[in-house]
């Protein structure tokens, strides 16, 4: 999955179920229930952190781009086809459901930034604007 390394993803592992089904509304679709863990970057202390993905999603199969685009609906579509690619189609889940900022949630990069010694500028200026009151 290079994609999910371009974007920072390491020590990918994956558990994953895919199966077809027809919907209520009689369309045929695709369950797909994930399982994985990943090591991406934090972005306050660039150091690694452990990201747990589980999630389950839906795709309703679109015979065609204009179908897709005809829907007029919040139903999630991918287009149907022969030659269709389970593993591109699982990295593209994987990505939309990483974090846009992975971070830690408790980083020492921002318990050191609070608990340092010079304050940072913009406390500066609040102390300066409390002065002029």
């Amino acid at each position: 999955m290079p994609r999910l390394v371009q974007s920072g993803c390491s020590d990918l592992v994956l558990d994953f179920v895919l199966t077809g089904q027809i919907n209520e509304r009689g369309k045929p679709e695709l369950r797909l229930e994930v399982n994985a863990g990943v090591r991406l970057e934090c972005q306050r202390c660039l150091g690694g952190v452990e990201y747990p993905l589980r999630f389950e999603v839906l795709l309703e199969l679109a015979a065609s781009e204009a179908e897709m685009l005809a829907a007029d609906d919040d139903v999630d579509r991918v287009l149907a086809g022969r030659d269709m690619n389970v593993a591109v189609l699982v990295e593209d889940e994987l990505i939309l459901a990483l974090p846009m900022v992975p971070r830690h949630e408790q980083c020492q990069a921002a318990a050191g930034a609070k608990g340092g010694a010079e304050p940072s500028a913009f406390q500066a200026l609040a102390a300066l604007k409390k002065l002029n009151k």
